[in-house]
C-alpha cells in the first residue's frame, strides 16, 4: 500500500523517510529511486543523519545543490560538516556570495552548540520606523519565515536591541514606533552556549523561538525555534539510551554487517576486559570455592542486587546532571541519602536473602556470609552510581557511556569480594 503511494507521489515526505528508515540497504536504495526528485530534498529532513549522508554522497554537485534548497540553513550545515572537503567545496562554490557566507558562519560553529543550531532566516526591523512602516514591509514578503513568533530589532550595525511580538505588533497603533511597544527584556541566547542548554532555556521559558546573538559584540547571528528544540531533546534521549548500549547516536537498524560488527567489537572488547576483572577476582578465591560449593550458587545473587541498586542511582543522577539539578551545594546531601538508602535496602534484603538461604541449604554461617557481602555491595553500588556520573562529567567524559561499564565492575568486584572473602574468613 505504502508503495503504491510512494509511486503516486502521494505519501507525506516524514512517511517516505520511516519508509527508508525500516527498509534493508538494497530496498532502501531501490525506494529512494522511485522517490520524484522535486520530492528527495523534502524527505532527507526527516531521515537520520547517517541515511541522508551516504544518499548525498552518491550525489553530483548540481543535484546536492538542487537538493540543498529544501533544507534550512542549520541543517544543511550539520550535513555539510559530513560530507567529503572537495564535495563541500563545490557545493559552497555554487552558492551565491550572501548563501556562501550564512552557510560558513553556520559551519564555523560546533553542531552541537547554539550556534549550530540556529537558523539565520530571520526579518529583522529598526527601532525608530513606524508600525506602519512595518506592515508594508510585512506585505513586500510572500511569507514569513516558519515558527516566527516575533520580529527582531537591531541597529544599523547589527546589534540586537529587543524583540516586537506579533501579538504586540498586531494590535499597536500604525503611528506608534517599533520603540515605543518593543520588548527589551528578553531571552537570548549566546552563539558558544551548548545546545543541552539552549533546550533548557526553552522549555524553562515556554519559547516558540529566540535570537542568537555574539557574546562579545551583541551582533545578531539568527535565532533558534522550537522544532529545532524538539530535535534536541530527542537526540539527548536518544543518545543517553545508545551510549548506555554502546552504540552510536545516529546508529542505522539496518546498516550493513561489517558496519555494524565493527561499530560493536570496540564496547564488546571493553565488557571482556571488566569481565576478566571480575573473573581474577573470584579465581583469587578458587580454593575456598571448591570446598563450600553452596558459594558458587549463590555467588551471582550478590552481584546481581549491587549491579541493579548501582544502575537505579547511576540513572537518576545522570538524569540530574543533564537537568542541571545537581552541583556543588547539592551533590553531598544526595551522596548521603544514596548511602542511607543503600544501607535500608541492603539490610532489608540481606534478611530475606539470608532466611531463603537457611531454607535452601540448612547453613547458618553462609546466610550471615551473604547477608554482609549484600549490605556491603549495595552501600558500595550506592556510593558509587552517585559519585561516578559526577566525576565523569568533571573529567568531560560522558557518563551514559562510560558509566555502566564501569560501575558493573566496581558491583561485581565488590560483590565477588566481600562474597567470597568473608566466606574464606568465617567457612574455612
Amino acid at each position: 500500500m505504502q508503495i503504491r503511494y510512494l509511486l503516486n507521489g502521494a505519501l507525506p515526505a516524514q512517511d517516505v523517510a520511516r519508509l527508508l528508515e525500516s527498509s534493508p540497504p538494497k530496498e532502501r536504495k531501490l525506494l529512494w529511486e522511485l522517490i520524484d526528485h522535486d520530492k528527495q530534498g523534502d524527505v532527507l529532513q526527516y531521515v537520520s543523519e547517517e541515511i541522508s549522508i551516504q544518499f548525498m554522497k552518491s550525489m553530483d554537485t548540481e543535484r546536492l545543490l538542487a537538493i540543498s534548497e529544501s533544507f534550512d540553513d542549520d541543517d544543511l550545515a550539520d550535513i555539510l560538516q559530513q560530507l567529503p572537503e572537495t564535495l563541500v567545496k563545490e557545493v559552497l562554490a555554487s552558492m551565491t556570495a550572501q548563501n556562501r557566507m550564512r552557510m560558513e558562519s553556520l559551519m564555523s560553529y560546533p553542531e552541537d552548540s547554539a550556534g549550530g543550531l540556529m537558523n539565520t532566516d530571520t526579518i529583522t526591523i529598526r527601532p525608530n520606523i513606524t508600525i506602519d512602516i512595518v506592515f508594508r514591509f510585512l506585505r513586500r514578503h510572500t511569507e514569513l519565515p516558519e515558527m516566527t513568533d516575533s520580529l527582531l530589532v537591531v541597529s544599523r550595525s547589527d546589534r540586537f536591541l529587543g524583540i516586537l511580538p506579533l501579538r504586540k505588533l498586531l494590535v499597536a497603533d500604525t503611528d506608534t514606533t517599533v520603540r515605543d511597544i518593543m520588548e527589551t527584556d528578553c531571552d537570548v541566547i549566546y552563539a558558544e552556549q551548548t545546545a543541552t542548554e539552549v533546550a533548557q532555556l526553552f522549555e524553562k521559558m515556554d519559547l516558540v523561538s529566540a535570537p542568537v546573538i555574539d557574546p562579545n559584540s551583541k551582533r545578531l547571528l539568527g535565532r533558534i525555534t522550537i522544532d529545532d528544540v524538539v530535535d534536541v531533546i530527542r537526540d539527548e534521549a536518544e543518545h543517553s539510551m545508545l551510549q548506555m548500549a554502546g552504540l552510536d547516536d545516529d546508529e542505522d537498524t539496518f546498516a550493513p554487517v561489517m558496519q555494524t560488527t565493527r561499530r560493536r567489537a570496540v564496547w564488546l572488547g571493553i565488557n571482556l576486559i571488566t569481565a576478566f576483572i571480575a573473573s581474577y577476582v573470584i579465581g583469587l578465591f578458587q580454593d575456598t570455592l571448591d570446598k563450600v560449593v553452596a558459594l558458587a550458587i549463590l555467588m551471582p545473587i550478590v552481584a546481581s542486587m549491587g549491579g541493579i541498586a548501582g544502575s537505579q542511582v547511576l540513572t537518576l543522577v545522570i538524569r540530574g546532571i543533564a537537568l542541571n539539578q545537581i552541583g556543588a551545594s547539592n551533590a553531598r546531601w544526595l551522596l548521603n541519602r544514596e548511602i542511607i538508602v543503600g544501607l535500608i535496602n541492603g539490610v532489608l534484603w540481606a534478611t530475606v536473602i539470608a532466611l531463603l538461604t537457611v531454607v535452601w541449604f540448612g547453613d547458618m554461617q553462609i546466610a550471615y556470609v551473604i547477608a554482609g557481602a549484600i549490605i556491603i555491595n549495595l552501600i558500595f553500588a550506592a556510593l558509587t552510581g552517585t559519585l561516578l556520573p559526577i566525576a565523569l562529567k568533571k573529567l568531560g567524559i560522558d557518563p551514559a557511556l562510560a558509566g555502566s561499564v564501569i560501575l558493573t565492575t566496581v558491583t561485581d568486584v565488590v560483590g565477588f569480594l566481600s562474597f567470597l572473602g568473608l566466606a574464606t574468613l568465617f567457612l574455612l
